[in-house]
């Protein structure tokens, strides 16, 4: 009697973890199958989309998405042509950066919802693509690019101590219908203020390849030695302020220098004194919950999400903090 006992609990204890592993095993990642197509927007490797590309491939790790990454090298024409050929490829989802402006992007991408393809965007908003296709999961994630625009400004004004008539230099993409709002707050902010501003359009070979703009940044401040204030709309040139102002030889402080957007080389420009202050907008949680907005559209059919990923300031007193995390490519 007593072996019975012991067989049946064995054999009880056996059915029990058997089916305990098949649950297990049944249970599938909720991104299982789907295939997502994400424009991170830079270029292979740059300071800024690489975050968000981090972010992006976490998420489909997380998820099990298979990922398909994507380069516009900044320029809202490629991001149009990387988006049609996506589009050809026929994933279950697209994110899209929305530089390119609602105009440029809305025919593609009413063709593709059309086609039962979920599309959202980040870092930018497309507000009449949200309006159009929220139903259908088209959500934004990021920050209102006027509003971080003119909180910075006013901050970078109150922390320098300028007075009206001092000399301003705004780095900006106002050609950009959307993206250009953030450079058209900082002008906004300036001119109210009553400051001298001298606002130069980042080309588009500056913005595919920061290098290029060391001679603006040299020759700019030789012929203005007066200037007091640098605001850099842009996380790339951003990073590469500290060795711009090297190049011009400007001291550490000696010019108030203001931008968006975290890397390793801004926190070292912001531990070693060369920028005073950045506004973050957390990139990586752009490409997390970008690829997790497709997901969840894609199997519980929510609505797009609008989130405000805004991160408040970077400065001297917190970039202790937070530079680790910027290393490691997460803020």
């Amino acid at each position: 009697m007593k072996t019975r006992f012991v067989l049946l609990f064995v054999a009880t204890f056996f059915l029990v973890i058997t089916a305990a592993n098949l649950a297990t095993a049944q249970k599938s990642p909720s991104g299982e199958g789907v295939t997502i197509w994400f424009d991170t927007g830079g270029a292979v490797g740059g300071p800024y989309n690489t975050i968000v590309q981090n972010g992006a491939q976490a998420a489909a790790d997380d998820l099990g998405v298979t990922l398909r990454l994507l380069y516009s090298d900044w320029s809202p024409e490629k991001m149009i042509s990387n988006f049609k050929q996506a589009v050809a490829a026929k994933p279950h989802g697209i994110v899209v950066m929305g530089h390119p402006g609602d105009d440029a992007f809305a025919p593609f991408i009413n063709e593709a919802v059309a086609e039962g393809i979920i599309v959202t965007s980040v870092d930018t908003k497309l507000p009449r693509m949200v309006a159009a296709h929220k139903a259908k999961g088209f959500g934004y994630v990021g920050t209102d690019n006027y509003t971080q625009g003119k909180a910075l400004a006013e901050e970078a004004l109150r922390r320098a101590e300028l007075e009206p008539g001092d000399q301003v230099f705004v780095w900006g993409l106002k050609r950009l219908q959307e993206r250009g709002r953030r450079a058209q707050a900082i002008l906004d902010v300036m001119d109210a203020a009553g400051m001298k501003v001298d606002y130069f359009e980042i080309s588009p070979e500056v913005d595919k390849d920061t290098s290029m703009g060391v001679p603006l940044i040299t020759g700019y401040l030789s012929s203005n030695p007066n200037c007091k204030m640098m605001i850099v709309d842009h996380g790339a040139l951003t990073s590469q302020m500290e060795n711009f102002l090297r190049t011009a030889g400007v001291e550490p402080g000696e010019i108030f220098v203001a931008g968006f957007s975290l890397s390793p080389a801004t926190a070292s420009a912001i531990e070693n004194g060369y920028v005073s202050l950045v506004s973050e907008a957390q990139p990586y949680l752009m490409g997390y919950l970008g690829v997790l907005q497709v997901v969840l559209t894609n199997k519980y059919g929510f609505t797009g999400l609008v989130v405000d990923t805004g991160g408040g300031m970077i400065d001297a007193e917190n970039i202790a903090q937070i530079a680790p995390l910027a290393k490691k490519g997460l803020r």
